[in-house]
């Protein structure tokens, strides 16, 4: 039985770990071509390596999301390889313990670790969107799936420029639904609530057990989780899905 990407090109940001990898290995299990990038080359590569080694058509293109040539390059290095580019998994970010203002409320932050946030958690999938769009635009349309967070929903203490980046990527998302509806390109976003990853690694050691008390499942979601909505909203099966933001979050900002 054909998987629900078969035939089709998808392009992974931040796909060397965590809930990106997850997202390239069901992409690629699910019949879609892959094209893995990630800041890390190593990380990208070990990603592709598991993707082969188990039959599925996948390579690396390593770059940085905050620089434009090196966004260009991906796009166009997924289409050399693939002839196409179907769907889009702008995943890459990074966390606020990656800043020196973790754990700092808003005033407390410096403007250096409120540009980096910026840069990367928001103006990187603007980067993306950009390279992807015109691409899509210009050959019929696909679809883009870019990664807020339940941080795009609601506050989040002593996080803000990261709170801040990733409302923006839910208004990026809404927007550029409905720019380009009529070029048949699906933008959503998806936004996970607290996943098993590196990135929250740090805060489930500080403050584990007070975070899962307002978790009603009363667990964390792994990475899987999260790509199974991001392969479906990349899918044929989502067909009429676009201009939505999907927490996948155990039922955290439902309260």
């Amino acid at each position: 039985m054909a998987g629900m990407l078969e035939g089709k090109t998808a392009l992974v940001t931040g796909g060397g770990r965590g809930i990106g990898r997850a997202a390239a290995v069901l992409f690629a299990n699910e019949g879609a071509s892959v094209a893995v990038s990630d800041l890390s080359v190593e990380n990208a590569e070990e990603t592709v390596a598991q993707i082969n080694a188990d039959s599925g058509q996948a390579i690396s293109v390593p770059g940085d999301v905050t620089v434009a040539g090196d966004v260009e390059n991906m796009v166009q290095s997924t289409i050399n390889a693939f002839g196409a580019l179907n769907c889009a998994f702008n995943n890459a970010g990074i966390a606020p313990y990656q800043v020196e203002a973790a754990g700092q409320n808003t005033a407390e932050w410096s403007e250096e670790s409120f540009d980096r946030m910026i840069a990367v958690n928001l103006k990187g999938v603007w980067l993306c969107m950009r390279a992807e769009i015109k691409h899509m635009e210009a050959n019929g349309g696909g679809a883009i799936v870019n990664t807020a967070s339940v941080a795009g929903l609601i506050g989040i203490r002593t996080s803000s420029a990261y709170t801040a980046a990733k409302h923006g990527v839910v208004g990026l998302t809404k927007t550029a639904a409905i720019e380009y509806a009529k070029q048949n390109i699906r933008v959503n976003s998806v936004c996970p609530g607290y996943i098993e990853t590196d990135m929250t690694k740090t805060a489930m050691e500080l403050r584990g057990d007070e975070i899962l008390k307002l978790v009603p499942y009363r667990r964390m979601g792994v990475p899987s989780e999260i790509a199974e909505m991001v392969c479906w909203l990349c899918s044929d099966r989502a067909s009429y899905a676009s201009g939505g933001n999907y927490n996948v979050d155990g039922g955290y900002v439902a309260q």
